[in-house]
């Protein structure tokens, strides 16, 4: 085969077979294949696209590229989740405990912030000595000992995934529907989980703007999954605000622990309890209206938060901030921002893309892998999209370690407010689930 006949015929419109995207990833994985001509078959994929036995062909052969998590030592079904990133997004604390007390293993390998969402797995080592660095060993013991637990990926999934989205983002290819459904795929199905639940956002803080477009992932997405021979749904979920009050590692640990004692944001926890209920309801465990009230009596009973507690302490954490608000510890400083004077009246616009990169700049995420982040920095937010808003009224709060950074946040996330004389009318925050064979079920 020849890279330069594979570019000509995509460019063209034709189907590449499973054969020569196997033999495209392995070349790319061996470093055998010019960036330049790797690039190229890229752009011509977003310009002419691929159709659902292709994207399956490029997950599968990513996938393969690499090692892939053996569950074997955890008997029965494992689940997990994935969320294609947002603002305020700490739903895993919470679907994971939940989950885990109604029965249901979760074996979950997450990542770490990077860009403007935020990262499960710097949310948990948020928590004094919490350890995401388990073996596979020690993952499978706690698992089968607790039913939960939460790792970081290991470097040795998907590495074609890891070069060609590198590729993508220099070459702005990233934006296309197969590419981003294969990369995210790829690496769920490498780490091993017999039902994956998908929490795929939209919005001014997701990279997917429309509604349509984020359906229509989700639908290849969870078409892809079942062609792998996993249970597979999707849940597609608006992220032009803030999911809940707080954006920040150890604020949303705080946020997380407060909806598992019945304190929660109200679309937060209908978030959280949806994606909870599906994963049930994947795994065979009733009719989703029956694993909704699981879920619901686990929350309300105190066992879903207990089950966290234990998760967390068997990975050495300490969960005692969580236990006691008493004992929480806030950064060192911190800021009010204020309505202005002549607001109108209602905040009728968030750029929540803008609220991320402000909790970065307060030292909440990480420009390069190897950055470290303040766990304490980040932002409290008062008032979202649609509230009414009185001048002078408390905005958000800004937290970080180093008070230099301040004036530079408050002038982002300023810019990200926009206020009338009316309130606004928000979209529902679930759009759309996606069940079995890709059937489309909308709010």
């Amino acid at each position: 085969m020849r890279m330069y006949d594979l570019i000509t015929e995509k460019k063209n419109g034709r189907e590449l077979t499973g054969e020569e995207i196997k033999w495209f990833v392995r070349g790319v994985t061996e470093g055998e294949i010019p960036d330049a001509q790797t690039a190229a078959l890229l752009m011509a994929i977003c310009l002419r696209g691929m159709n659902e036995r292709e994207a399956s062909d490029l997950t599968e052969a990513m996938l393969r590229s690499g090692e892939v998590a053996d569950l074997s030592a955890i008997p029965g079904k494992k689940a997990d989740k994935h969320s294609t990133g947002g603002v305020g997004d700490s739903t895993t604390p919470v679907v994971v405990a939940a989950v885990a007390a109604c029965g249901l293993k979760v074996a979950k390998m997450s990542g770490r912030a990077l860009g403007h969402t935020g990262g499960t797995v710097d949310k948990f080592e948020s928590l004094p000595g919490f350890r995401s660095d388990l073996s596979p060993r020690e993952f499978a013991d706690v698992v089968n000992r607790v039913g939960a637990a939460v790792i970081a990926q290991t470097g040795t999934l998907c590495p074609a995934d890891k070069k060609l989205y590198a590729l993508r983002d220099q070459t702005g290819t990233v934006d296309n529907v197969a590419l981003i459904a294969s990369s995210i795929m790829s690496k769920k199905l490498a780490s091993g989980a017999d039902v994956i639940m998908l929490d795929v956002k939209y919005g001014s803080g997701a990279f997917i703007k429309d509604p349509e477009e984020a359906l229509e992932l989700a639908r290849l997405m969870v078409r892809i999954g079942e062609r792998a021979g996993r249970s597979v749904g999707a849940l597609v979920t608006s992220m032009d605000a803030p999911l809940g009050r707080a954006v920040g590692n150890l604020l949303e640990m705080y946020e997380a622990s407060d909806i598992l004692h019945g304190n929660a944001d109200p679309e937060k926890l209908l978030v959280c309890r949806t994606l909870a209920a599906d994963l049930l309801f994947l795994a065979g465990m009733g009719t989703k209206e029956a694993c909704g009230e699981r879920i619901d009596r686990a929350i309300a009973s105190g066992q879903a938060f207990e089950k966290l507690c234990e998760m967390i302490r068997a990975q050495g954490g300490d969960p005692a901030m969580l236990r006691d608000p008493g004992r929480r510890i806030y950064a060192p400083f911190r800021r009010e921002v204020r309505a202005p004077e002549d607001c109108p009246g209602y905040l009728v616009r968030m750029d929540t893309e803008r609220i991320g990169i402000c909790a970065g700049i307060l030292g909440e995420a990480r420009k390069n892998p190897e950055d470290k982040v303040d766990h304490t920095a980040g932002l409290l937010i008062r008032k979202k999209t649609g509230d009414r808003v009185s001048p002078g009224d408390v905005l958000c709060e800004l937290h970080t370690s180093d008070p230099s950074l301040l004036d530079e946040a408050e002038r982002l996330y300023r810019s990200a407010l926009a206020f009338g004389g009316r309130p606004a009318r928000r979209l529902p925050i679930l759009f759309a689930s996606v069940g079995p064979n890709g059937s489309v079920s909308r709010f």
